[in-house]
Protein backbone atom coordinates (compact mmCIF):
# COMPACT_ATOMS: atom_id res chain seq x y z
CA UNK A 1 0.00 0.00 0.00
CA UNK A 2 1.28 3.44 -0.92
CA UNK A 3 -0.86 5.04 1.79
CA UNK A 4 -3.24 3.62 4.39
CA UNK A 5 -6.56 2.71 2.89
CA UNK A 6 -9.81 3.60 4.59
CA UNK A 7 -12.04 0.61 5.27
CA UNK A 8 -15.64 0.79 6.50
CA UNK A 9 -16.92 -2.32 8.26
CA UNK A 10 -20.53 -2.92 9.27
CA UNK A 11 -21.36 -5.10 12.26
CA UNK A 12 -17.99 -4.49 13.95
CA UNK A 13 -19.07 -5.26 17.51
CA UNK A 14 -18.50 -9.02 17.37
CA UNK A 15 -17.64 -12.05 15.25
CA UNK A 16 -15.98 -11.65 11.88
CA UNK A 17 -16.54 -7.89 11.93
CA UNK A 18 -14.61 -7.46 15.16
CA UNK A 19 -11.80 -9.77 14.05
CA UNK A 20 -11.48 -7.91 10.77
CA UNK A 21 -11.45 -4.55 12.55
CA UNK A 22 -8.65 -5.68 14.86
CA UNK A 23 -6.57 -7.20 12.06
CA UNK A 24 -6.77 -4.11 9.85
CA UNK A 25 -5.81 -1.84 12.75
CA UNK A 26 -2.79 -4.04 13.35
CA UNK A 27 -1.86 -3.67 9.68
CA UNK A 28 -2.05 0.10 9.73
CA UNK A 29 -5.34 0.74 7.92
CA UNK A 30 -7.76 3.51 8.73
CA UNK A 31 -10.77 1.59 9.98
CA UNK A 32 -14.28 2.97 10.30
CA UNK A 33 -15.90 0.44 12.62
CA UNK A 34 -19.67 0.79 12.63
CA UNK A 35 -22.35 -0.78 14.78
CA UNK A 36 -25.69 -0.14 16.43
CA UNK A 37 -25.92 0.90 20.07
CA UNK A 38 -22.52 2.56 20.18
CA UNK A 39 -23.42 4.31 23.43
CA UNK A 40 -25.88 1.63 24.52
CA UNK A 41 -25.84 -2.15 24.24
CA UNK A 42 -22.50 -2.21 22.41
CA UNK A 43 -20.78 0.45 24.53
CA UNK A 44 -18.50 -2.10 26.21
CA UNK A 45 -17.44 -3.60 22.88
CA UNK A 46 -16.80 -0.11 21.51
CA UNK A 47 -14.58 0.77 24.49
CA UNK A 48 -12.63 -2.45 24.05
CA UNK A 49 -12.02 -1.63 20.39
CA UNK A 50 -10.86 1.88 21.35
CA UNK A 51 -8.38 0.46 23.86
CA UNK A 52 -7.14 -2.10 21.35
CA UNK A 53 -6.51 0.61 18.75
CA UNK A 54 -4.43 2.79 21.06
CA UNK A 55 -1.32 0.65 20.65
CA UNK A 56 -1.84 -0.26 17.00
CA UNK A 57 -0.53 1.60 13.93
CA UNK A 58 -3.97 1.91 12.35
CA UNK A 59 -6.42 4.75 12.86
CA UNK A 60 -9.85 3.99 14.30
CA UNK A 61 -13.12 5.82 13.86
CA UNK A 62 -16.17 4.42 15.63
CA UNK A 63 -19.50 5.34 14.11
CA UNK A 64 -23.12 4.56 14.93
CA UNK A 65 -24.77 2.93 11.93
CA UNK A 66 -27.98 0.92 11.62
CA UNK A 67 -28.08 -0.82 8.26
CA UNK A 68 -31.89 -1.07 8.48
CA UNK A 69 -32.24 2.72 8.66
CA UNK A 70 -31.61 4.51 5.36
CA UNK A 71 -31.24 7.89 7.05
CA UNK A 72 -28.66 6.46 9.46
CA UNK A 73 -26.70 4.90 6.61
CA UNK A 74 -26.78 7.95 4.35
CA UNK A 75 -25.93 10.45 7.08
CA UNK A 76 -23.13 8.37 8.57
CA UNK A 77 -21.44 7.68 5.25
CA UNK A 78 -21.80 11.28 4.10
CA UNK A 79 -20.21 12.44 7.36
CA UNK A 80 -17.34 10.04 6.77
CA UNK A 81 -16.87 11.27 3.20
CA UNK A 82 -16.93 14.89 4.42
CA UNK A 83 -14.26 14.32 7.07
CA UNK A 84 -11.90 11.84 5.36
CA UNK A 85 -10.23 11.52 1.98
CA UNK A 86 -12.81 8.93 0.96
CA UNK A 87 -13.76 5.31 1.52
CA UNK A 88 -11.61 2.77 -0.30
CA UNK A 89 -13.18 -0.47 0.92
CA UNK A 90 -16.55 -1.48 2.37
CA UNK A 91 -16.93 -4.77 4.21
CA UNK A 92 -20.66 -5.53 4.38
CA UNK A 93 -20.56 -7.83 7.37
CA UNK A 94 -23.66 -7.07 9.46
CA UNK A 95 -26.11 -9.94 9.69
CA UNK A 96 -27.93 -12.45 11.88
CA UNK A 97 -29.59 -15.86 11.62
CA UNK A 98 -32.91 -17.53 12.32
CA UNK A 99 -33.07 -21.27 12.92
CA UNK A 100 -35.74 -23.92 13.12
CA UNK A 101 -38.71 -24.91 10.99
CA UNK A 102 -39.38 -22.40 8.22
CA UNK A 103 -43.15 -22.70 8.65
CA UNK A 104 -42.84 -21.59 12.26
CA UNK A 105 -40.97 -18.41 11.38
CA UNK A 106 -43.26 -15.46 10.93
CA UNK A 107 -43.43 -13.16 7.95
CA UNK A 108 -42.27 -10.34 10.22
CA UNK A 109 -39.16 -12.35 11.08
CA UNK A 110 -38.53 -12.94 7.39
CA UNK A 111 -38.89 -9.24 6.62
CA UNK A 112 -36.45 -8.34 9.40
CA UNK A 113 -33.73 -10.78 8.41
CA UNK A 114 -33.91 -9.65 4.78
CA UNK A 115 -33.85 -6.04 5.99
CA UNK A 116 -30.52 -6.63 7.73
CA UNK A 117 -28.80 -9.29 5.61
CA UNK A 118 -29.80 -8.05 2.15
CA UNK A 119 -31.47 -4.65 2.11
CA UNK A 120 -28.83 -3.35 4.53
CA UNK A 121 -26.14 -4.21 2.00
CA UNK A 122 -28.02 -2.32 -0.70
CA UNK A 123 -28.43 0.74 1.53
CA UNK A 124 -24.70 0.85 2.24
CA UNK A 125 -23.74 0.26 -1.39
CA UNK A 126 -26.02 3.02 -2.64
CA UNK A 127 -24.53 5.43 -0.11
CA UNK A 128 -20.90 4.72 -0.93
CA UNK A 129 -20.79 3.84 -4.64
CA UNK A 130 -21.13 7.34 -6.13
CA UNK A 131 -17.91 8.43 -4.39
CA UNK A 132 -16.09 5.23 -5.36
CA UNK A 133 -17.09 5.59 -9.00
CA UNK A 134 -16.03 9.24 -8.94
CA UNK A 135 -12.60 8.38 -7.57
CA UNK A 136 -12.29 5.49 -10.03
CA UNK A 137 -11.45 2.87 -7.44
CA UNK A 138 -12.98 0.92 -4.60
CA UNK A 139 -13.78 -2.51 -3.27
CA UNK A 140 -17.04 -3.95 -1.98
CA UNK A 141 -16.66 -7.12 0.08
CA UNK A 142 -19.89 -8.90 0.96
CA UNK A 143 -19.83 -11.57 3.65
CA UNK A 144 -22.03 -14.33 2.41
CA UNK A 145 -21.74 -17.97 3.52
CA UNK A 146 -21.32 -21.42 2.04
CA UNK A 147 -25.04 -21.48 2.87
CA UNK A 148 -25.47 -19.04 0.02
CA UNK A 149 -24.59 -21.97 -2.24
CA UNK A 150 -25.65 -25.12 -0.37
CA UNK A 151 -28.57 -25.82 1.95
CA UNK A 152 -28.24 -27.02 5.52
CA UNK A 153 -31.80 -27.67 6.76
CA UNK A 154 -33.50 -25.63 9.45
CA UNK A 155 -32.01 -22.25 8.61
CA UNK A 156 -34.23 -21.45 5.65
CA UNK A 157 -34.49 -17.69 6.04
CA UNK A 158 -30.76 -17.17 6.66
CA UNK A 159 -30.04 -19.36 3.64
CA UNK A 160 -32.52 -17.41 1.54
CA UNK A 161 -30.85 -14.10 2.39
CA UNK A 162 -27.45 -15.46 1.45
CA UNK A 163 -28.68 -16.97 -1.82
CA UNK A 164 -30.14 -13.54 -2.61
CA UNK A 165 -26.92 -11.79 -1.59
CA UNK A 166 -24.96 -14.01 -3.97
CA UNK A 167 -27.15 -12.94 -6.88
CA UNK A 168 -27.05 -9.27 -5.91
CA UNK A 169 -23.28 -9.28 -5.53
CA UNK A 170 -22.58 -11.05 -8.80
CA UNK A 171 -24.88 -8.62 -10.60
CA UNK A 172 -22.97 -5.71 -9.08
CA UNK A 173 -19.69 -7.23 -10.26
CA UNK A 174 -20.87 -7.12 -13.89
CA UNK A 175 -22.47 -3.69 -13.66
CA UNK A 176 -19.40 -2.08 -12.05
CA UNK A 177 -16.98 -3.54 -14.60
CA UNK A 178 -14.96 -0.65 -16.00
CA UNK A 179 -15.64 1.75 -13.12
CA UNK A 180 -12.57 0.74 -11.10
CA UNK A 181 -14.74 -0.72 -8.34
CA UNK A 182 -14.18 -4.40 -7.58
CA UNK A 183 -16.76 -6.65 -5.92
CA UNK A 184 -15.99 -9.85 -4.00
CA UNK A 185 -17.90 -12.35 -1.88
CA UNK A 186 -16.50 -14.12 1.17
CA UNK A 187 -18.19 -17.50 1.78
CA UNK A 188 -17.29 -18.73 5.28
CA UNK A 189 -18.16 -22.19 6.47
CA UNK A 190 -18.78 -23.08 10.11
CA UNK A 191 -16.81 -21.10 12.70
CA UNK A 192 -17.19 -20.59 16.43
CA UNK A 193 -17.96 -16.87 16.51
CA UNK A 194 -21.00 -17.01 18.78
CA UNK A 195 -23.26 -16.68 15.75
CA UNK A 196 -25.24 -19.83 16.52
CA UNK A 197 -25.85 -18.81 20.12
CA UNK A 198 -27.46 -15.60 18.84
CA UNK A 199 -29.69 -17.26 16.25
CA UNK A 200 -33.37 -16.56 16.75
CA UNK A 201 -35.92 -19.33 17.08
CA UNK A 202 -39.14 -19.53 15.13
CA UNK A 203 -41.67 -17.00 16.36
CA UNK A 204 -44.71 -19.28 16.06
CA UNK A 205 -43.78 -22.12 18.40
CA UNK A 206 -47.37 -23.33 18.68
CA UNK A 207 -47.28 -24.20 15.01
CA UNK A 208 -43.82 -25.79 15.34
CA UNK A 209 -45.13 -28.12 18.05
CA UNK A 210 -47.48 -29.72 15.53
CA UNK A 211 -44.45 -31.32 13.84
CA UNK A 212 -44.55 -33.90 16.63
CA UNK A 213 -41.89 -36.58 16.27
CA UNK A 214 -39.87 -34.39 13.89
CA UNK A 215 -39.30 -31.70 16.51
CA UNK A 216 -35.81 -32.92 17.45
CA UNK A 217 -34.39 -32.78 13.96
CA UNK A 218 -33.13 -29.18 14.08
CA UNK A 219 -31.31 -29.83 17.36
CA UNK A 220 -29.79 -33.02 15.98
CA UNK A 221 -28.36 -31.28 12.92
CA UNK A 222 -27.30 -27.99 14.46
CA UNK A 223 -26.15 -29.61 17.68
CA UNK A 224 -23.59 -31.67 15.77
CA UNK A 225 -22.48 -28.60 13.82
CA UNK A 226 -22.06 -26.70 17.07
CA UNK A 227 -19.87 -29.43 18.51
CA UNK A 228 -17.60 -29.36 15.46
CA UNK A 229 -17.08 -25.59 15.46
CA UNK A 230 -16.57 -25.26 19.22
CA UNK A 231 -14.34 -28.29 19.86
CA UNK A 232 -10.57 -28.52 20.35
CA UNK A 233 -9.97 -28.86 16.60
CA UNK A 234 -12.42 -26.13 15.63
CA UNK A 235 -11.52 -23.90 12.69
CA UNK A 236 -10.09 -20.49 13.52
CA UNK A 237 -12.45 -17.62 12.61
CA UNK A 238 -9.38 -15.46 12.10
CA UNK A 239 -9.12 -17.19 8.72
CA UNK A 240 -12.07 -15.13 7.50
CA UNK A 241 -10.48 -11.85 8.59
CA UNK A 242 -7.28 -12.95 6.86
CA UNK A 243 -9.26 -13.59 3.67
CA UNK A 244 -10.67 -10.06 3.82
CA UNK A 245 -7.16 -8.63 4.20
CA UNK A 246 -5.94 -10.73 1.28
CA UNK A 247 -8.71 -9.38 -0.95
CA UNK A 248 -7.89 -5.79 0.03
CA UNK A 249 -4.21 -6.32 -0.73
CA UNK A 250 -4.85 -8.03 -4.07
CA UNK A 251 -4.34 -5.61 -6.98
CA UNK A 252 -7.38 -3.95 -8.49
CA UNK A 253 -8.93 -6.02 -11.24
CA UNK A 254 -7.28 -9.23 -10.02
CA UNK A 255 -9.63 -10.02 -7.16
CA UNK A 256 -11.77 -13.17 -7.42
CA UNK A 257 -15.54 -12.84 -7.28
CA UNK A 258 -15.90 -15.58 -4.67
CA UNK A 259 -13.60 -16.81 -1.89
CA UNK A 260 -14.58 -19.90 0.11
CA UNK A 261 -13.17 -20.09 3.64
CA UNK A 262 -14.25 -23.43 5.08
CA UNK A 263 -11.49 -25.44 6.82
CA UNK A 264 -14.13 -27.54 8.60
CA UNK A 265 -15.30 -29.35 5.45
CA UNK A 266 -12.87 -28.06 2.86
CA UNK A 267 -15.69 -26.17 1.16
CA UNK A 268 -15.69 -28.49 -1.83
CA UNK A 269 -19.45 -28.26 -2.31
CA UNK A 270 -19.45 -24.47 -2.58
CA UNK A 271 -16.27 -24.47 -4.66
CA UNK A 272 -17.71 -26.97 -7.13
CA UNK A 273 -20.88 -24.92 -7.52
CA UNK A 274 -18.85 -21.72 -7.88
CA UNK A 275 -16.69 -23.24 -10.62
CA UNK A 276 -19.72 -24.56 -12.51
CA UNK A 277 -21.54 -21.23 -12.20
CA UNK A 278 -18.49 -19.35 -13.45
CA UNK A 279 -18.32 -21.48 -16.59
CA UNK A 280 -22.04 -21.13 -17.26
CA UNK A 281 -21.96 -17.38 -16.70
CA UNK A 282 -18.95 -17.01 -19.00
CA UNK A 283 -20.75 -18.89 -21.76
CA UNK A 284 -23.97 -16.93 -21.21
CA UNK A 285 -22.36 -13.52 -21.18
CA UNK A 286 -20.20 -14.39 -24.17
CA UNK A 287 -23.31 -15.33 -26.12
CA UNK A 288 -24.62 -11.82 -25.34
CA UNK A 289 -21.41 -10.26 -26.62
CA UNK A 290 -20.35 -9.32 -23.09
Amino acid sequence: MNSPQTVLITGSSSGFGLLTTRLLLEKGFTVIATMRGLEGKNAQQANEIRKFSEERPGVLYLRELDVTDEVSVDQTIQDILDTTEGIDVVVNNAGFGIGGFAEGCTVDQMKRIFDVNLFGVQRVNRAVLPSMREQGSGLLIHRSSVMGRIVIPYAAFYTATKFALEGLTESYSYELEGTGVDVSIIEPGGFGTGFMAKMEEAGDMERVKTYGALLERPKQIWGSVGEMIEGDNAPNPQDVADAVLNLIETPQGKRPLRVVVDPLTGGEGAKTLNDAAEQIQHQLLSSFGL
